[in-house]
């Protein structure tokens, strides 16, 4: 499919905001210094970012479920922005922290109103790939934004690194000002409704399955660079050239799940994740070497963030009847995941169990997604039945008069 510009508007901003997300990993010794701090505590920027996407989230959706989803991008956009804007000018720990937690209120409800809106400006059949192309601006900023970003930051100190980030967003909104159209929802938008339509038991198995995925992939995610470092046995540059082949692997990856959800998606789902069980369990055994343990670690990229637009997809295609609410929670819940993977993965290295060992907890996790998924298919199936049982009784109910007067 053709990239419009209305998608690649949204795809420069998931960028920006990808960016910003995960830029600050690799700033936390310069702050730590800066401001003064421990390196852990500065790693709470980290964690109480994704707190903020994960309850910040549906309270934007829920303030801007008004306007009309074009107003309310550009809302979303001006808060992260602005955002950013106070994370380079804040001259204190608290102040940072502060300007961090108002900046990831844009996050998740940006990508939940962007998904609907880029699943709007193209063909039924291409609804998947649009979203996926949207996404891809955050996977890119895992190959381009961060490591560009940490290295600005490096050089001339964190601030800049925000100060580029807050560029990249002005950049974005006059993107998205000029070619994302004006398209009036067919009706009002009502939080009764949106809420009501979470209530859909395909809506929060999906986004079950998203936090779940989700934990999967940071369980091992999280350390990565002390896995590959002490079980593989790779220099500290070898792990930034593995994290850049990880960040090719995972944009590959999201334009496949686009692909592959707009063909057959809860079956590229299924398959997915019975490959994703392999390939962890796989990743046990390879991590003990250095060639190998990148291989199995750009195809473990590759389908662990080729499950998210099927997923998100699902979501929009459930919750038709509102989906705003929910597109938005979705995002919610990979965010929430990503805590309780992250929570899972200290669990088991504090507990002595090794680095090489933490793919067999992303393994349960995501047989456990395998588990929902495979639930979610069989309850739609179920259903399905049962309407066409009814509709076949009203049908022999209402034709039985006619062939008896014939």
């Amino acid at each position: 499919m053709t990239l419009s510009p209305a998608l690649l508007a949204l795809a420069a901003a998931a960028f920006g905001i990808g960016t910003t997300e995960f830029v600050i990993m690799g700033l936390l010794p310069e702050i730590s210094r800066s401001l003064d701090v421990t390196i852990p505590a500065a790693g709470q920027l980290v964690s109480m970012y994704a707190l903020s996407v994960t309850i910040g989230s549906p309270i934007m959706a829920v303030l801007i479920a008004r306007l009309p989803r074009r107003r309310a991008l550009l809302v979303l956009m001006a808060v992260f922005v602005l955002g950013n804007v106070f994370c380079a000018l804040s001259g204190s720990f608290d102040l940072l922290m502060a300007a961090r937690v108002f900046t990831a209120l844009a996050h998740g409800a940006f990508f939940g109103i962007g998904a609907i809106v880029a699943a709007d400006v193209v063909p039924r059949h291409q609804r998947a790939m649009a979203i996926s192309l949207m996404f891809s601006g955050l996977t890119l900023a895992n190959v381009l934004g961060v490591p560009f970003g940490t290295l600005l930051g490096q050089a001339y100190g964190w601030r800049a690194s925000f100060w580029a980030v807050s560029v990249i967003g002005v950049a974005a909104f006059v993107a998205l000002v000029i070619w994302v159209p004006d398209v009036r929802q067919a009706r009002r938008m009502r939080l009764g409704r949106e809420i009501h339509a979470l209530a859909h038991p395909q809506v929060l198995l999906a986004m079950a399955t998203s936090a779940i995925c989700s934990a999967a992939l940071f369980t091992v995610f999280t350390y990565i660079t002390p896995m590959l470092e002490t079980v593989s046995g790779i220099s500290p540059h070898g792990v930034s050239v593995a994290l850049l082949l990880f960040g090719v692997g995972i944009t590959l990856g999201n334009l496949m799940g686009g692909r592959l959800a707009d063909w057959r998606l809860m079956f590229s789902v299924i398959v997915l994740l019975c490959v994703l069980i392999v390939v962890e369990a796989i990743f046990t055994r390879t991590s003990h070497y250095a060639i190998p343990s990148v291989v199995t670690l750009m195809i473990w990229g590759a389908l662990a963030f080729g499950v998210g637009p099927c997923l998100q997809t699902r979501v929009v295609d459930q919750a038709q009847a509102a989906p705003s609410l929910a597109s938005t929670l979705n995002q919610s819940a990979f965010n929430l995941g990503n805590a309780i993977g992250a929570s899972t993965g200290g669990l088991m290295v504090s507990a002595g169990i090794g680095y090489d060992a933490l793919p067999w907890g992303g393994c349960a996790f995501s047989a456990v997604a395998l588990a929902t998924v495979l639930f979610a298919v069989r309850l739609e199936t179920r259903t399905r039945r049962r309407r066409g049982a009814r509709r076949a009784a009203f049908w022999a109910a209402h034709t039985m008069p006619l062939r008896e007067d014939g």
